[in-house]
């Protein structure tokens, strides 16, 4: 009897244990968007900045079709989506005035609420609709300095905490003073299927910052780079390490120079179509320890770069550029189609190893299984007094040394 009577009771406990694991299950699957990515969207006439400072670290914000006039500042973690040509950031009409934005929500039970939805910032027919930037103690420095630059989109992390993971997608940035997009102090920065175009100075811009991606982005009509990697842009110092950034399957046109990297290493730049610049890609170290280089170039159409660009105190003139090496070590110059560049700077030709302004010589570089044909004054030229450097099966008709073709 007792153990029959225990047995009922012991069924009854199973029945109630499964109802509770059920609630539990279904209560669960309630909570469980709550801790996945948010979406966020923003329709012109709001601001993508309110959007961005409403945000919590992981979401994602869309932006609708339409033309908005305003800088963008990220310092967390999150995607900025739009639909390409259709989605335009242009220069603010009217000055930016810091604003302190409201906190997210609360984590915890409050935080298991939906967010409420950023008031829109209204625009007029007679005046669009001007950006925010945050002013909190630990961003107000970088978003002045955003403003002030008049960059489109700023991502500004800090040597103690680099922003990670920070994805802009499928946007145009357009007009602005100075740049299209600029980061610093980023890891992980992928950005991709962006049109970047008549920037006032770098149409995608990264220093400071390493695994960066830039996939599949149009960069033209800048006024220096279309694409832009450094170590640092304010002071001088030796390469930084990237840790393998990606330069691909860009299309770089009317720039002054399509990719430049400057005093970095170990990154591959490769697949990307240029043309029309006044050079095509870049590679610029100096006599600071690490030297710059350890990187791959590979497999780009680099076509009639014949644009005329004035020289400046740190260049000559530019035309007629197809990649030029100068102050770089262990570089592999592979699989490159290189034609038609022609123009009469120091710089012009097809592949060029350039004595450095201050310097610093190529060493160890290979070029080989390149065509690199029509290019003038010549397909292949070694200057300068670095050792170690090697041409190799190269499809090419003139060099300077002569036999290296």
């Amino acid at each position: 009897m007792f153990a029959h009577n225990f047995g009922i009771v012991t069924n009854r406990q199973i029945k109630s244990l499964t109802c509770i694991a059920v609630v539990m299950a279904a209560g669960l699957g309630v909570l469980a968007p709550s801790s996945a990515a948010a979406g966020r969207r923003v329709h012109p006439g709001d601001s993508i900045q309110d959007a961005v400072n409403y945000a919590r670290p992981g979401d994602t914000i869309t932006v609708m079709p339409g033309t908005y006039y305003e800088n963008v500042l990220i310092t967390k973690r999150l995607t900025l989506r739009g639909y390409g040509a259709r989605t335009v950031i242009r220069p603010p009409v009217t000055a930016v005035t810091p604003v302190t934005p409201v906190a997210p929500p609360a984590t915890g039970a409050s935080a298991q609420a939906p967010a409420a939805k950023p008031p829109a910032t209204p625009a007029t027919p007679a005046t669009p609709a001007t950006s925010a930037t945050p002013a909190t103690p630990a961003t107000s420095g970088r978003a002045l300095a955003c403003s002030q630059a008049d960059t489109g989109i700023c991502v500004m992390g800090t040597a103690e905490q680099p922003v990670v993971d920070v994805d802009i997608h499928s946007l145009t940035v357009s007009g602005f003073k100075r740049n299209g997009i600029w980061a610093s102090y980023t890891d992980r920065l992928s950005v991709q299927r962006v049109i970047s175009e008549k920037n006032g100075t770098w149409g995608i811009a990264q220093e400071r910052s390493t695994r960066g991606l830039f996939r599949d982005n149009t960069a033209r009509d800048n006024a220096e780079s279309g694409l832009f990697i450094a170590n640092t842009v304010d002071r001088e110092g030796g390469a930084t390490d990237t840790l393998g950034a990606v330069v691909r399957r860009n299309t770089l046109t009317g720039n002054r120079i399509g990719v430049t990297v400057r005093r970095v290493r170990n990154l591959s730049v490769y697949g990307n179509n240029l043309t029309g610049n006044c050079g095509g890609i870049f590679v610029v170290g100096d006599e600071g320890e690490p030297g710059a280089g350890d990187m791959t170039i590979r497999n780009n159409r680099i076509h009639e770069n014949n644009k005329f660009c004035k020289g400046n105190s740190r260049l000559p003139d530019i035309q007629g550029v197809g990649i030029v090496l100068t102050g770089a070590e262990e570089t592999v110059i592979r699989s490159n189609d290189i034609r038609g560049n022609v123009g009469a700077s120091p710089l012009s030709g097809g592949i060029l190893l350039f004595k450095s302004f201050v310097g610093a010589t190529n060493t160890d570089n290979v070029i080989r299984d390149n065509v690199v044909r029509d290019n003038k004054p010549a397909d292949l030229a070694n200057q300068g007094t670095g050792t170690g450097n090697q041409f190799v099966n190269n499809r090419c008709a003139s060099s300077v040394p002569a036999g290296m073709c």
